[in-house]
């Protein structure tokens, strides 16, 4: 007897270039997982075939005549709420900036555009692709604009308030904010700086997985959440209160006490968790700073930082994990509650909370 067949990924393919929609396609229609169930030209269009066509995933670009990917993402969110993989052609910081946005509308991701078959980096991308899409297809789709928002400034995503924040414990001033996020981590890590007292009394550094080349437009859309103190972290800088640290592309950061200070040091060492930067070589430097340090590992694929969370715990530090319920991939949370790494299970709207109550002058 023949096993049963797994379900196919049915995909809607959206972009205005017929040589990006023929490539993308063609791409999709390889993997025997997925299959292109419409391919459309423009933001009006993606919205009547989202609806129409029910695809489990859209693939959408941001640059779209009649509708651009923003607009066309918000009432595709509001009327047939899909999941939706923002995919972007630009290497320029202000246009990903740009293309982050599109979270706050409710898509799941941002990639890459992959390019033709003779690019060095075709492979690279067009698996990250693939396994992006086939991920994003397992999660549940629960944001929707509130219709009275729809068009409104500042609107928001809907959703329920925020639990009040576990008590802080008692202890010494924090000192250091460790983050270590991946696929979904980019929207979490956006709710957590916005939310954060300016200017914060501690640095934080993070260690985001993302496509090569995305960090700077990462950056700027963090920077417009929390006043621009966000920036690309440098080798041997002292890392200071009130400034958010990124980890550039291929390169572990680590963190070394000096002076009651947080140096920060880059490295090329060899890939932990098949990643450079990993959060745990973060998560493992930051145990030295004791009761000092507060650690918080967001959504992602994988265990990449949960076994370093555990040895911050051990070390006394405050360790955070995103719950389920609000992670869009629960693999490396859901691994730190796993191993009892976690002190506090939190949606990041309370993450930002417990942080606020743990600086001087909190309420």
């Amino acid at each position: 007897m023949n096993a049963p067949r797994t379900p196919v990924i049915r995909v809607l393919v959206v972009d205005d270039s017929p040589v990006a929609r023929e490539l993308l396609a063609y791409l999709l229609n390889s993997d025997p997982a997925l299959e292109v169930i419409g391919v459309v030209a423009d933001g009006e269009q993606a919205v009547e075939a989202a609806a129409r066509l029910r695809p489990d995933v859209i693939t959408m670009d941001i640059h779209l005549p009649r509708l651009d990917g923003y607009a066309a993402t918000r009432m595709i969110m509001e009327t047939c709420p899909t999941r939706i993989v923002m995919v972007t052609a630009s290497p320029v910081a202000h246009d990903v900036a740009d293309n982050f946005r599109v979270l706050e509308a409710g898509a799941l991701a941002v990639l890459p555009k992959p390019s033709g078959p003779g690019h060095p980096e075709h492979a690279q991308i067009t698996e990250e692709l693939l396994r992006t899409i086939k991920l994003m297809a397992e999660v549940s789709v629960v944001r929707r604009w509130r219709r009275s928002e729809r068009w409104g400034a500042g609107a928001a995503l809907a959703s329920a308030p925020p639990a009040p924040p576990a008590p802080p414990p008692a202890g010494a001033a924090l000192r250091l904010v460790v983050i270590g996020a991946s696929t979904g981590g980019p929207l979490a890590l956006h709710t957590i700086l916005a939310r954060l007292k300016q200017p914060f009394a501690a640095p934080i550094l993070v260690v985001q997985h993302i496509s090569p080349g995305f960090v700077a437009g990462l950056v700027e859309w963090l920077g417009r959440a929390c006043g621009g103190t966000v920036r690309i972290a440098e080798h041997g800088e002292l890392a200071r209160a009130g400034q958010v640290y990124l980890a550039p592309d291929d390169a572990h950061m680590t963190v070394r006490a000096e002076g009651g200070v947080a140096r920060i040091a880059l490295s090329g060492a060899p890939p932990e968790h098949g990643a450079r930067p990993a959060v745990a070589s973060l998560f493992r430097s930051a145990a030295a700073f004791g009761p000092r340090a507060a650690g918080v590992l967001l959504t992602g694929m994988g265990r990449d930082g949960a076994q370093e969370l555990k040895t911050m715990q051990q070390a006394g530090a405050l360790t955070i994990a995103q719950d389920p319920d609000s992670a869009i991939v629960n693999g490396m949370p859901g691994e730190a509650v796993r191993l009892g790494a976690a002190r506090h299970v939190l949606a990041p709207e309370a993450i930002a909370g417990l942080l606020n109550s743990l600086t001087p002058g909190a309420p």
